[in-house]
C-alpha cells in the first residue's frame, strides 16, 4: 500500500476531528452528528493500528475533548477527567466483556459484576470541594486542564454548597450537566419569542449556557447535573462504583437512580435495550448506557490507556437523525397570527416516528442553517419530540438551488386572509393582525376545545378543519350554534359522533371561570395566570373591565401579560365572543379556594410521576384545598410532593430541608383535609 496515501488519509482525518472536537467542546455548535463523529474517530483508530509507525501523542485518539477555549481561566484537573471508549453495538460490549476477562485473567465463562448506568448526553463537569464547601466547578476541557466556571455552577440549584460532616474534607465530584426536555423547549420557546436563535438540542443548550462568560446568563438557564463517580476522595475509600453511587447521594449530590448492578455482560445487554426502548420516556436525554466494572479493586488491576479507562465502555444508540430531502417550504399562521415558515420534506422515519414536516422558526434560523429548496437536510426529533433540521447537506445541493426569503408580499399581506402584517421593533416574528384569520381561527378552535380548555371530547384538528373552511364557523362561538344535521354532515360524523358531539359540547359549558379564560386565547395567559385571574377578580365581567395597571398588580402577573390581558377585551370582537359565549348558557363560575385547614396559606411543590394521578390534577386538588403550587423549589416551599423519579428538585428540597412526602402521604393527607 502507498505509504504516502495512508500518511495523507491520517493527517486529513486528524485535521477534521480535531476542528470537530473545538467546535462541539469550545464552541458549543457541532456540525457533525454522533454518529458521524464516531465513524471518523474508528477510521482513523483503525489507520493507526494498521499503520503504527504513524503513531502520535498528539492524535486526536490520544486525547480527550479539546483544549479549553480562551476566553475562560484554565484549572489544572488533580487528576486527569478521562473519555470513554465507544461500544457501536452489543456485539462490541460483548467484545469489551472478553477484553476485561483476558486482561484479569478469568476463564469466558465467568461472571463479571458490572455497573450500568444511563449515558447522559450534556456537558461533564468537575467540582472540588474543600473543607466540605464548594470551591471549584470546572469543566472537562482536556482532561487535564478545564475552563473555570464556579460562578456558572454555583447557579444550578441541585449544586450542594457545602457537603455534610460524614462527607470528606477534599472530595473531587464528577457529573454532567444537562437540560432537561421540558426546560430545553421552554427556553427555546422564550428565545423565539425574544427573536433569539433557538438551541439545535438539549446538549447543545446545557454547553452553552454553562460556558458563558456572564452568571447571570447562566442563571436564567434551567441547568440540572448528574454525578457519576469521584476524582480525589481524601480519607475515603470506595469498594465499588455501587458504593461509590451510594455515598454521593447520601451527602445530598444528585445521582441518576437509573443504573443496575450487572451480573455479567449478558444482564447489561437486557439494560441496554430496555433503556433504548424506554429513551424517550425520559425527561432528559441519554444516547447510550456506560458500562463499568464494578469492583474498584479490579479496576485498578485493569488500569487506563491514555484516553480512556480499560474498565469502563460506553455502549452507544443508533443514531436519532435521519436524511431526507425539503420538497418546499411553507408560511404558516399560528393561533397568535405568528407566521412560521415551515419545511415539507419527503417522509423519513426518525426515532421510531415519521415525520414529513420541521418547523424553520424564523427568517433567522433559515439564513443561519442556510436551507433551501431541494436540499437534503439531516433530520432529528429534539429531545426526542420535536422534528428539527440540524443541518443542511451542501455537498448535495441541487444546481441552481436559490437561498429562501419570506416574501415580500407575505411580509407585508397574510397569505391565509389578505391582512395587514405586523412586525414589532423587538420581536422577529411576523404576525396577522386579521381577527378574522382562517388560520387563526383553526388553532384558536383547536385551542378552545384542548383539555385544560373546555374539554371537548371528539373534537379533533381534521373536524375543526373541516368547520373552518366549509365556512360553518368564525369563531368558537359557533361551534354551540350547529345542529345535529351539519354535525351529521361532515366526514365521518354519523348519527351517532353528531349526538356524541353535541354532548361534549353542552357538557363544556360547564366549565370553571378559570378554564373559561384560558379557553378564550388570551397571549401570555396560560392556565395558572387564569386560575390568578379568576381569584383576583370573580367573574369575567371584572376582567373585562380592570385595569392594566391593577392587573399588574396581581400575582405572576407583571405589566406585559397585563397589556396583553387588556388588549384582548379592548378589542370589540373579543368581546362579543365572549358576550356570545356567555348567551349561549355559559355561566363560569369560581369559588376562590378557602385559605382555611390542613393546607391554608402552605406552597407545595409536585415532582416525578405519580401513579394514581396526573401532575395536573394534583396541581388541581391542591389549589382546590387552598394551597399554592409552585413550579420550583424554594424556601418558601412548605411541602415537596415527591413521585417517582423526583429528580432535581427532590434533590434541591433535601438541601433546604423542605418536608417531602411520598405519594401515599400526600393521598393520605389530602383525605384528612
Amino acid at each position: 500500500m502507498d505509504l504516502q496515501w495512508v500518511a495523507k488519509q491520517i493527517s486529513e482525518l486528524r485535521q477534521e476531528i480535531e476542528e470537530h472536537n473545538r467546535l462541539y467542546y469550545q464552541l458549543d455548535a457541532p456540525t457533525v452528528s454522533d454518529a458521524e463523529y464516531d465513524a471518523l474517530m474508528r477510521g482513523l483508530q483503525e489507520l493507526e493500528k494498521k499503520f503504527p509507525e504513524f503513531a502520535s501523542p498528539n492524535s486526536p485518539t490520544q486525547k480527550v475533548g479539546a483544549k479549553p477555549a480562551e476566553k475562560f481561566e484554565k484549572y489544572q484537573h488533580t487528576l486527569p477527567m478521562l473519555s470513554l471508549g465507544n461500544a457501536m453495538n452489543l456485539e462490541e460490549l460483548r467484545e469489551f466483556d472478553a477484553r476485561v476477562k483476558r486482561r484479569l485473567e478469568m476463564l469466558p465463562l465467568e461472571i463479571i459484576p458490572y455497573m450500568a448506568e444511563p449515558k447522559i448526553d450534556g456537558l461533564a463537569v468537575e467540582l472540588v470541594y474543600e473543607d466540605r464547601k464548594l470551591a471549584v466547578g470546572v469543566t472537562r476541557g482536556d482532561g487535564h486542564v478545564g475552563e473555570l466556571v464556579t460562578s456558572n455552577i454555583l447557579t444550578i440549584a441541585e449544586i450542594p454548597r457545602e457537603l455534610p460532616p460524614d462527607a470528606p474534607a477534599l472530595l473531587d465530584v464528577r457529573g454532567e450537566v444537562y437540560m432537561k426536555k421540558a426546560d430545553f423547549a421552554s427556553l427555546n420557546a422564550r428565545r423565539e419569542q425574544e427573536g433569539e436563535p433557538v438551541f439545535a438540542n438539549p446538549r447543545n443548550a446545557a454547553a452553552g449556557s454553562l460556558r458563558q462568560l456572564n452568571p447571570k446568563i447562566t442563571a436564567t438557564r434551567p441547568l440540572s447535573i448528574f454525578c457519576y463517580g469521584v476524582g480525589r476522595s481524601g480519607e475515603k475509600t470506595f469498594e465499588s462504583q455501587e458504593d461509590c453511587l451510594r455515598s454521593m447521594e447520601s451527602w445530598g449530590l444528585s445521582v441518576n437512580r437509573d443504573w443496575k448492578l450487572c451480573a455479567g455482560v449478558e444482564q447489561v445487554a437486557e439494560y441496554y435495550s430496555k433503556a433504548m426502548e424506554n429513551r424517550s420516556s425520559l425527561d432528559y436525554d441519554i444516547d447510550g448506557v456506560v458500562v463499568k466494572v464494578n469492583d474498584f479493586a479490579l479496576q485498578q488491576t485493569l488500569g487506563q490507556v491514555s484516553r480512556s479507562p480499560r474498565w469502563a465502555v460506553a455502549v452507544k444508540f443508533p443514531a436519532e437523525q435521519a436524511e431526507t430531502i425539503v420538497s418546499g417550504i411553507e408560511i404558516q399562521v399560528g393561533r397568535t397570527g405568528v407566521l412560521t415558515p415551515v419545511a415539507k420534506l419527503e417522509p423519513v422515519r426518525v426515532g421510531g416516528v415519521m415525520v414529513s414536516s420541521a418547523s424553520l422558526h424564523n427568517q433567522d434560523e433559515i439564513d443561519r442553517l442556510d436551507v433551501r429548496m431541494g436540499d437534503t437536510v439531516i433530520m432529528q426529533r429534539a429531545g426526542d419530540v420535536i422534528p428539527n433540521v440540524v443541518r443542511v447537506l451542501i455537498d448535495k445541493r441541487p444546481v441552481g438551488a436559490s437561498p429562501f426569503s419570506i416574501p415580500e408580499a407575505v411580509q407585508n399581506k397574510c397569505p391565509v386572509c389578505g391582512s395587514d402584517i405586523l412586525r414589532l421593533p423587538d420581536e422577529v416574528a411576523f404576525r396577522c393582525v386579521g381577527a378574522a384569520c382562517p388560520a387563526k381561527l383553526v388553532e384558536s378552535i383547536k385551542h378552545f376545545a384542548s383539555k385544560g380548555a373546555a374539554n371537548i371530547e371528539g373534537l379533533g384538528d381534521k373536524i375543526v378543519k373541516q368547520l373552518v373552511e366549509s365556512g360553518l364557523i368564525n369563531s368558537p362561538a359557533d361551534l354551540y350554534s350547529l345542529t345535529r344535521l351539519q354535525w351529521s354532515s361532515l366526514d365521518r360524523m354519523a348519527g351517532k359522533s353528531a349526538d356524541n358531539m353535541l354532548a361534549a359540547l353542552e357538557t363544556s359549558k360547564s366549565m370553571n371561570l378559570g378554564k373559561f379564560l384560558f379557553a378564550l386565547g388570551i397571549r401570555h395567559v396560560g392556565e395558572a395566570t387564569a386560575r390568578a385571574l379568576a381569584d383576583a377578580f370573580g367573574d369575567v365581567e371584572a376582567v373585562q373591565k380592570v385595569g392594566a395597571q391593577e392587573l399588574a398588580q396581581v400575582p405572576d402577573i407583571g405589566p406585559i401579560v397585563a397589556a396583553s390581558i387588556r388588549g384582548f377585551f379592548d378589542d370589540p370582537k373579543n368581546m362579543e365572543m365572549t358576550r356570545r359565549l356567555l348567551a349561549l348558557g355559559f355561566d363560569p363560575k369560581w369559588e376562590k379556594p378557602a385559605r382555611e385547614g390542613r393546607f391554608a396559606g402552605m406552597t407545595f411543590v409536585v415532582t416525578g410521576t405519580l401513579d394514581s394521578m396526573k401532575r395536573s390534577d394534583a396541581k388541581q386538588r391542591l389549589y382546590e384545598l387552598g394551597a399554592k403550587a409552585a413550579g420550583s423549589v424554594s424556601q418558601k416551599t412548605d411541602v415537596l410532593v415527591a413521585g417517582r423519579d423526583g429528580g432535581s428538585k427532590l434533590s434541591k428540597a433535601r438541601k433546604l430541608g423542605v418536608e417531602i412526602w411520598d405519594e401515599q402521604r400526600f393521598i393520605k393527607e389530602m383525605e384528612k383535609s
